[in-house]
């Protein structure tokens, strides 16, 4: 990971940066499965990432996460008269605006992985009840998107001190926060977007 970091300032391209994070993105979501507890049921247990659609319940798990994050960050977008459609990294090859799926990488490890790893590491989750499974395919149950929204919004109410204002903020306030920072950036007050670490 350290090796990749380093080549990040000489790509010269925007397709290089993307191949990149690619390779970053499949070396994380291989991490992922010593996060998670010896007791949890294999089930549950992450394999590298997957979706369109998920083929296992972690990744079932990730992508609807995903999704909710998704619109919290479309909405945030809206809320502060930015044009979702004109985003900075992305580009425009799926149905998500490029600018909800550039915001989004500041938040997925942040407002849904961390939680969901460890509510997998609590127990919380059924693979019999919280799930449909099909052939190639595994979606939540009514049950288990209950679970997974709760889950969510309870993150988005938890609070961290945002490095610009130096107060503890909700997330979901530091989403709105970090977009309002990104128009900044683009109108005149640069270099106060994406601060935001984990520690």
């Amino acid at each position: 990971m350290h090796a990749l970091l380093r080549e990040v300032p000489s790509a010269q391209s925007t397709s290089t940066l993307l191949g990149l994070e690619g390779t970053a993105a499949r070396a994380y979501f291989d991490c992922l499965r010593v996060l998670i507890g010896t007791g949890i049921p294999e089930e549950l247990r992450p394999d590298g990432r997957n979706r369109r659609p998920p083929r296992d319940r972690f990744n079932c798990l990730l992508s609807f996460g995903y999704a909710l994050l998704q619109s919290l960050v479309h909405r945030s977008i809206l809320a502060v008269g930015l044009e979702p459609a004109l985003g900075f990294y992305h580009q425009p090859r799926t149905a998500a605006p490029p600018l909800v799926l550039d915001l989004m990488e500041l938040f997925r490890t942040l407002l849904w992985d961390i939680p969901l790893i460890g509510s997998l590491n609590r127990g919380q989750w059924n693979p019999a009840d919280d799930f449909t499974v099909a052939p190639g395919q595994v979606w939540l149950s009514d049950a288990g998107r209950r679970k997974a929204i709760e889950l969510f919004e309870l993150r988005l109410t938890e609070s961290y001190r945002h490095p610009h204002t130096g107060q503890p903020l909700s997330y979901a306030r530091i989403v709105e926060l970090e977009t309002r920072l990104l128009e900044k950036e683009w109108t005149g007050c640069p270099g106060l977007f994406a601060h935001l670490r984990l520690r």
